[in-house]
């Protein structure tokens, strides 16, 4: 069996390497990375270092060549850069003759307003429509896309959102790498679409629950979006981006990420790390 991970030495994907790695040898994996050369510790350890760019469609027919399971970690970008590379390696895992497609997706991807939502419908339909069996796994919050407001709370600043009482499923990405690992691996799953929600918290709840784990409180302070914008501007945020980081606290504000499923303990085989347990593992890494 040849397994194949791209992005692999993105922060996501290289957890999910790891994982892979205490149940397959090296030898039966592969990765599909812009920049090998930054994955020489992986060739180290006998993995397959593949050269894929998902912007060059010639590359992928190489590095997909021979790969019967991937799992395809969505890419960074603008919604119209996604949707472009993704459909570049969809086609070329089509042309490639793969077995099984995984790709990372959002919570409730197709029903979803977030503004994020577009690149991961396109791509989940692109998927379906090669009729190779294939699994979505709509992660919904990373809880390390926090770190900012936790590193500013660290500092001494109140916890800034405008997303009111949106309640996420917030998880550390281990979790979801171990989830992405099991389901690369198992064949034995009755489903294709796997909403990998954690315990529904609001911000008030997440800021509760990292004050217990500093040990005081956290103050917290809720604005419009116009003063969140002006917020984020003041801490440094590119012009550019204020668009994005206003516009996931609208989608959460909104409910976008208010999925509940037991989806991620079926797949992990265990309950996700508690919250205060999770910010404990992510504030001693700071």
């Amino acid at each position: 069996m040849k397994y194949l991970v791209t992005g692999a030495t993105g922060k996501l994907g290289s957890k999910i390497v790891d994982v892979l790695l205490k149940s397959v040898p090296a030898s039966e994996l592969a990765v599909s990375v812009r920049n090998p050369e930054k994955a020489e510790a992986l060739k180290a350890k006998g993995v397959d270092v593949r050269h894929g760019d998902f912007d060059k469609p010639e590359t992928l027919d190489a590095a997909f060549k021979g790969v019967e399971r991937l799992l395809i970690i969505s890419a960074d970008g603008d919604n119209d850069t996604r949707i472009r590379q993704h459909a570049n390696a969809v086609e070329a895992a089509e042309r490639a003759g793969v077995s099984f497609i995984a790709y990372t997706s959002l919570a409730d991807a197709t029903e979803s307003q977030n503004l994020m939502a577009p690149p991961h419908v396109e791509t989940e339909g692109a998927i379906e429509r090669t009729g190779i069996p294939h699994a979505f796994l709509r992660n919904n919050w990373y809880l390390e896309n926090e770190l900012g407001s936790i590193q500013g709370v660290l500092a001494g600043a109140p916890w800034v959102t405008a997303a009111r009482d949106g309640k996420v499923g917030w998880a550390l990405q281990d979790d979801y790498a171990e989830a992405a690992a099991n389901v690369l691996l198992a064949d034995d799953f009755e489903q294709d679409t796997f909403e990998l929600s954690g315990p529904l918290h609001t911000q008030a709840e997440l800021v509760e629950a990292l004050g217990e784990v500093l040990g005081r409180e956290v103050p917290l302070q809720e604005v419009s979006t116009e003063a969140y914008a002006g917020v984020m501007r003041g801490a440094g945020v590119p012009e550019g981006a204020i668009p994005i980081v206003v516009g996931i606290q609208d989608s959460i504000r909104n409910g976008s990420l208010e999925v509940e499923s037991n989806d991620f303990e079926l797949v992990l085989g265990r309950p996700v790390t508690p919250l205060k347990e999770a910010l404990q593992k992510l504030i001693a890494t700071l």
